[in-house]
């Protein structure tokens, strides 16, 4: 019994379903081996020293065996708990005609008054780290405060030997009450 071109359109439909099903479960498979993959990259690279876990500036142990970071050209920023943005030289553009400098065309251009671009720098090999358009005032943003312990233990399933529950806590505030307590006195 031939049920005429519906339901072959339907077979097709079903059949292209099928195949969509496929390709996720292929494309999953394929992401959990890339991050087991990332997992064993990251453990050798541990076990060689190379203990890295940023971008061009890393969270690394320095001299002291603190967990600080440091620039590509050996600059350390602080503790890793600390906004590292407070250690750089800041550039701020302000004005339209040095935002134009940097934005293309001019409708994407920050609107001066209202926002200003801040462009951060390493104080020893001027490597430019970060770009952020805020409002006027507002503080440097902390983007990112890893986890560190627990990414070493839940996910690479090596506990850092110094793991402690202080560790994942923002310190940026003992930089800025350190300022104002030397602007003080």
């Amino acid at each position: 019994m031939h049920r005429g071109p519906a339901h072959d359109l339907q077979s097709v439909h079903d059949f292209c379903k099928i195949l969509s099903v496929e390709n996720r479960i292929d494309h999953m498979l394929q992401c959990m081996r890339g991050i087991r993959r990332k997992q064993l990259q990251v453990i050798q690279n541990l076990r060689q020293g190379r203990n890295r876990w940023m971008r061009s500036q890393d969270v690394v142990r320095n001299a002291q065996n603190q967990r600080v970071v440091k620039c590509e050209c050996g600059h350390e920023f602080g503790d890793y708990r600390q906004n590292w943005k407070l250690g750089c030289k800041v550039r701020v553009r302000r004005t339209a005609a040095a935002m134009r400098e940097v934005y293309d065309p001019a409708p994407a251009c920050p609107e001066p008054g209202w926002q200003e671009i801040r462009e951060f720098f390493c104080p020893d090999c001027a490597t430019q780290h970060a770009v952020e358009v805020v409002a006027p005032g507002y503080p440097a943003v902390f983007e990112m405060l890893p986890d560190l312990d627990k990414f070493y233990r839940d996910y690479l399933g090596i506990p850092l030997p110094d793991e402690a529950p202080d560790w994942y806590t923002d310190r940026t505030e003992q930089v800025t009450q350190r300022w104002a307590a030397n602007a003080a006195g």
